[in-house]
């Protein structure tokens, strides 16, 4: 399989800091590629909640996650503070991939990048629905500010 090639944005919207407890940590005492999405659905939660929603209320609608792909850089410790970056870009009709890169906050190493795939969909019909403009309105607010 060819690796997965991808530049990150210049800058980002959005960062979070969460420690690697022991329970992210596999038995080569590095972070869990498990765990790594663990760590990454936290930060995408707290995206959500940095704009003032919750996943399952985003203007009315649910969100789900449609994919994800991840691409290590290093190793991450049992210890260390990751900082996760986030920026949602290349919007469809139904949502958006939110972009991101994990970092070692005391020297800058990169751990890991990747982009989720985020779909809004209706909650009671659980069908795929448009990206709501109110939220395209917040993230731009978000962004000015």
């Amino acid at each position: 399989m060819a690796r997965l090639q991808f530049e990150l944005p210049d800058h980002y919207l959005f960062s979070t800091e969460m420690q690697i407890y022991i329970s992210h940590v596999n038995q080569g005492g590095h972070l869990d590629n498990a765990q790594l999405l663990t760590l990454v659905s936290e930060a995408r939660v707290r995206f959500f909640k940095w704009l003032g929603y919750r996943e399952a209320g985003v203007e009315g609608l649910s969100i789900v996650v449609g994919d994800i792909v991840a691409q290590y850089k290093s190793e991450g410790f049992h210890g260390e503070t990751m900082c996760v970056a986030m920026l949602p870009q290349d919007f469809n009709r139904y949502g958006f991939d939110l972009v991101f890169c994990m970092t070692e906050k005391s020297s800058g190493r990169e751990v890991a990048r990747g982009k989720i795939g985020v779909v809004f969909v209706g909650k009671q019909d659980k069908k795929v629905t448009p990206v709501p403009e109110a939220f395209r309105d917040r993230l731009a607010a978000a962004a000015a500010a």
